[in-house]
């Protein structure tokens, strides 16, 4: 699932997308309102985490842009300004959730997790298609309820994003846009390969199937 964080602390952008990474989100900065509205614009994005001081303007005014453009997209506010009416604001601009700074981590997770199950996006930290679990908290699979198996974070990743959208065809270019940021240097296209071929070793070749000339698909039944 891919995150857009709209934060111009370079530092604070980089820890926090760390965070994110670990935690198995793909995640592209943006350090000004004008690169996230280009952003927004061009990708897709599951989730969106906003500062509110900008240092080319106002984030209110790019989510109250966002929201008047009827994007829907799940928006938690993410500042140091922690009045009650700055809370207010935000949330009456089209804010889905609102978080100051400092922040303990897990309370961050559990609220963008809170955010994807009240968008309908049925988040769970187990997911369950044929027979193979995906737990997502510790990335660990198990087959036919045997032991669980560790992932690495690209594995993971992969497979996550492949069992929530079961039985439809992925070109190896959009699965590598949900594995690799913007801001990163460009991967081949063979990686997908190289990591579905991992996959299918682990979970077995029928679970994954190939589409000759449109991608790869994991089947349910």
């Amino acid at each position: 699932m891919r995150i857009l964080l709209v934060e111009d602390d370079e530092l604070l952008a980089e820890s926090l997308a760390e965070l994110l990474d670990d935690a198995g989100y793909r995640t592209d900065i943006s350090p000004s309102s004008r690169s996230a509205s280009a952003l927004s614009a061009s990708e897709e994005y599951t989730l969106v985490i906003l500062d509110l001081g900008l240092p080319d303007g106002s984030g209110l005014s790019l989510l109250s842009d966002w929201r008047d453009a009827k994007w829907s997209v799940p928006i938690l506010i993410l500042t140091a300004r922690d009045s009650w009416m700055d809370k207010v604001e935000g949330l009456r601009a089209g804010a889905d959730d609102y978080l100051t700074k400092p922040y303990h981590e897990e309370e961050l997770l559990a609220r963008l997790e809170a955010l994807l199950r009240r968008q309908g996006s049925h988040f769970s930290s187990l997911l369950e298609i044929n027979n193979l679990r995906l737990d997502e908290a510790r990335q660990q699979f198990s087959l036919d309820h045997q032991e669980w198996q560790t992932l690495t974070s690209t594995e993971f990743r992969l497979l996550r994003y492949l069992m929530r959208h079961p039985d439809r065809v992925h070109s190896k270019r959009h699965l590598l846009e949900q594995l690799y940021a913007l801001e990163q240097d460009a991967a081949a296209p063979n990686l997908v390969e190289v990591y579905i071929g991992r996959l299918r070793h682990r979970l077995g070749r029928e679970r994954i199937v190939t589409r000759r000339g449109e991608g790869y698909m994991l089947v349910s039944v």
